[in-house]
Parts: structure tokens; C-alpha cells; sequence
């Protein structure tokens, strides 16, 4: 990159950017992977490109009926591309799909300017937003694992104007002398870390469950709304701005339910489709911990004209994380947004709402189904709760203080050596009672 330009993202100029959506025809016999519009497909990746401060100077759509394996467009198309570059002369090309290593550098070649796939561009938008270390090792991972075939300095003079995460390392110009041998090396080291944070965290959680409250975790596609309802059931203040990835670290509050029961309220990263698998991978540690929660509430945006294919993409990260989505009973929809679509849309979610059991229309704006998504929390919680019996030891103090931390006391009776207590406790919480201090139920 030329001292030039430099000096151009030094003093804050943004880059400007002209994208290519491949609009890939299916023939005939042959099935349509792809569930999201044209529009809406397009209006998704120049989101993603407006999020970290791109400015968009054309998008155009491309018809490809034979992906070229050296360079994905065929030579007519690439040389109409080539004369429009020419004239409008962008910073960056990016290209709405995955580009093999190949394929990119020979577009750039023949182009003359820097091209970025779609993962690449989800990657410097994750390396964007990644606050805590953990975040941090998680996405320089990813961005290696890609980076790996490539060895390719990308995008360090959008680090520099827009004071990113820097996750494909220090200074631009190091990096592309970097070997295949050292970046193994650091990916190597990368997984130690953060095999080292997921044992931390399953640590954490394990001391969670000795203060057993239940946890329910916000799931769904990227911008759905979760870190707004997030907000709002909480009365936090976390970041939850209308641009993609707006959340990528976990953050936890503690949230009290219409029954009283104290619960830990969870908001996790949104997905996307064709998320990179590097990112999956990466931040396995991450979303496996949504396994463990007693309510999973997945947030919809209902007013998205693509809103089932959204759904579809979660349910899938779910279903690699071993969620049964159709046969588990923790699983909560919330359609969100409704402030924003008209009453036939409404009316027709709620005729729809029969199909699944645990569903909630609501507006995480103005509040609207808030109490009916609790109560419903309240009552999946209810259903893994018993009537419980305990004698227990006059010394015992700490299995006594245990139980009225973590149960509901409806009675309890003194005696010489014993307490003969009746209480409602969570069947999960039951089993930890009876592991912890050795009582089991009369």
C-alpha cells in the first residue's frame, strides 16, 4: 500500500468500496441451497459493509451459471468489471461469496485492487467488535485459519482508521512475511489459550451451579433485537445498536421472575448466514455454553421478509450444537418487532403460533408481550420443579442455608437432632443438592 494512502486512513478518509453479488443460477433438476431474496442478500452484506464505515460507491449483480475455479467469473464478465473499476477506482472490491485463495488473488491481479470475500468481511467486522481477550483470541484464530492459504496482509489500513481489533497482527507490513510454519505455531498456541478459557469458564459454571440459579440465554440471527431485549429486561445499558454483530462477547445480568425466582439472563453473538466456519469453530467455546441453559430464548425479527430463512440458519448453529430445536422443550420463540409491522401480519403470526408451543409477539421497543415471554419462562422453569421432603442434620447448617437459597420453603420443623423441611426445588437442582451435601428426598 502506497504512503499515500497511508496517509489518506490516517486522517480518518473512509474507504470506499464497490460490491459484486454473484447471483448463482440454478439449472435444472439441480436444488436451490439458497432461501434469502436477491434484495434481501444484498441489503445484507452493504449492511455489513456500512457497519464498520464503508462507503458504498456501487453494488452490482452479477448472473453466474459456471463458477470459474481460477477466478469465479468468466473473462466477459471480469473484463466489464475491470473497465467499471477503472472509472469509479475503489479501495476494496468485495465479493458476496466465498472466494478460494486462488480465486481471490487472481481478481486482484487482474483487477488491481484489493478484493475481500464475504468471510473476510464478516472476520474484520468480529476483529471490529471483539472486546474482551477472550473475543479477541477467538476471532485472531478464525482470521489465521483463513489467513492460513492466503498469507495475505488484509485490510490494515481500515485497522488504522478505524482503531480495529487488529487481529491479523501487528504492523501491516509483518504479517505478509509471516510462514505457513509461524502461523501454525501461533494457531497452535491460540487453541492452548483458549482450550485454557474453556476450562475456566466450565469452572465458572460449575461454581454457578453451587448458586444454582437457572440461566436463560438469548439466541438468534444477527441485529434480531436480542441485545435490546436484553436491555430491557434487565435495565442494562449494553450495547445494542441497529448494525450486524452489534453483541459478540457474552454478557450476563441477573433478572427476577414474575414467581420470584432469580434467574441469570444471558446475551450470546448473533448468527449469520453462511457464517464462516473458522467463526464457528472459534467461538465453539462460546456458544456451547447455550447448551447448558434451562430456557433458550430465541429472538426473531418478524418484520424481515426473510425472517423464516433467519430461523432456519439459527436452528442449524443450534443443531450443531446437539439442540433438538423441534423436540426440546426449553426452546422459546419470540417474534420481535412487531411495532414495525401491520396488524395482518400480526394477525397471522398469532394463527401461526399453534404450531409451536412456547411463542411470544413482542415488541423489545415499547415492551409489548414482555410479561407473557416471563411468564412463560416462569412456567418451563415450574415444570422441572418437585415437591421435596429433607430430613436434615441439626449441625447441617450449610445444606439448610443451601435449600433456602435455592428452593421455595413451604414449611419446616425443628427437633432435637433434625429438620424435617418441605420445599419446591428445581429437579436439576435437586440433583445437586443430593451430590453436594449427601441428602436425598423422603
Amino acid at each position: 500500500m502506497s504512503d499515500n494512502n497511508i496517509k489518506n486512513s490516517a486522517q480518518g478518509e473512509r474507504e470506499v468500496v464497490y460490491i459484486i453479488h454473484p447471483d448463482i443460477q440454478v439449472k435444472k433438476g439441480q436444488v436451490n441451497h439458497c432461501s434469502y431474496s436477491l434484495k434481501s442478500s444484498i441489503e445484507e452484506l452493504e449492511g455489513l459493509a456500512r457497519s464498520i464505515s464503508l462507503d458504498i460507491v456501487d453494488t452490482v449483480v452479477i448472473k453466474v451459471s459456471n463458477i470459474q475455479s481460477s477466478s469465479f467469473l468468466g473473462k466477459g464478465q471480469r473484463e466489464k468489471i475491470s473497465s467499471a473499476l477503472k472509472d469509479i477506482e475503489p479501495d476494496i472490491v468485495i465479493f458476496n461469496h466465498t472466494l478460494s485463495p486462488v480465486q481471490q488473488r487472481n481478481l486482484e491481479r487482474e483487477w488491481g485492487v484489493k478484493v475481500i470475500d464475504r468471510t473476510g468481511l464478516i472476520l474484520e467486522i468480529f476483529g471490529a467488535r471483539a472486546q474482551t481477550k477472550e473475543g479477541r483470541l477467538q476471532v485472531e484464530l478464525a482470521a489465521l485459519e483463513y489467513q492460513r492459504s492466503r498469507l495475505v496482509r488484509s485490510w490494515t489500513h481500515l485497522e488504522r482508521q478505524r482503531g480495529g481489533a487488529g487481529f491479523m497482527g501487528g504492523p501491516g507490513e509483518r504479517q505478509i512475511e509471516i510462514d505457513r510454519r509461524l502461523i501454525a505455531t501461533r494457531i497452535t498456541s491460540l487453541k492452548k489459550q483458549l482450550e485454557s478459557v474453556r476450562r475456566m469458564r466450565n469452572l465458572g459454571r460449575k461454581s454457578r451451579e453451587r448458586v444454582p440459579f437457572p440461566v436463560i440465554a438469548l439466541v438468534g440471527y444477527t441485529n434480531a433485537g436480542k441485545s435490546t431485549l436484553f436491555n430491557l429486561l434487565t435495565n442494562s445499558n449494553v450495547f445494542a445498536e441497529d448494525i450486524p454483530f452489534a453483541t459478540l462477547d457474552p454478557t450476563l445480568r441477573r433478572l427476577s421472575l414474575p414467581n420470584n425466582q432469580e434467574v441469570i439472563l444471558s446475551d450470546t453473538v448473533g448468527f449469520i448466514s453462511e457464517l464462516p466456519t473458522h467463526l464457528v469453530a472459534s467461538f465453539r467455546a462460546t456458544l456451547e455454553q447455550i447448551s447448558y441453559a434451562d430456557v433458550i430464548i430465541h429472538v426473531i425479527d418478524a418484520s424481515h421478509a426473510d425472517y423464516l430463512a433467519q430461523k432456519q440458519d439459527v436452528i442449524s448453529v443450534l443443531s450443531d450444537l446437539g439442540i433438538d430445536y423441534e423436540q426440546d422443550c426449553r426452546i422459546v420463540e419470540v417474534l420481535n418487532k412487531i411495532d414495525i409491522i401491520d396488524s395482518e401480519d400480526i394477525s397471522k403470526f398469532k394463527r401461526n403460533s399453534e404450531s409451536f408451543n412456547n411463542r411470544v409477539l413482542l415488541s423489545a421497543i415499547n415492551g409489548d408481550g414482555i410479561e407473557e415471554l416471563l411468564d412463560i419462562c416462569s412456567k418451563i422453569l415450574d415444570k422441572n420443579r418437585l415437591d421435596a421432603r429433607f430430613s436434615i442434620n441439626i449441625a447441617d447448617g450449610k445444606a439448610l442455608a443451601w435449600l433456602y437459597e435455592h428452593s421455595k420453603v413451604l414449611s419446616r420443623d425443628d427437633f432435637e437432632d433434625h429438620i424435617e423441611i418441605h420445599v419446591i426445588i428445581n429437579l436439576a437442582d435437586l440433583g445437586k443438592f443430593s451430590d453436594y451435601y449427601g441428602y436425598n428426598p423422603k
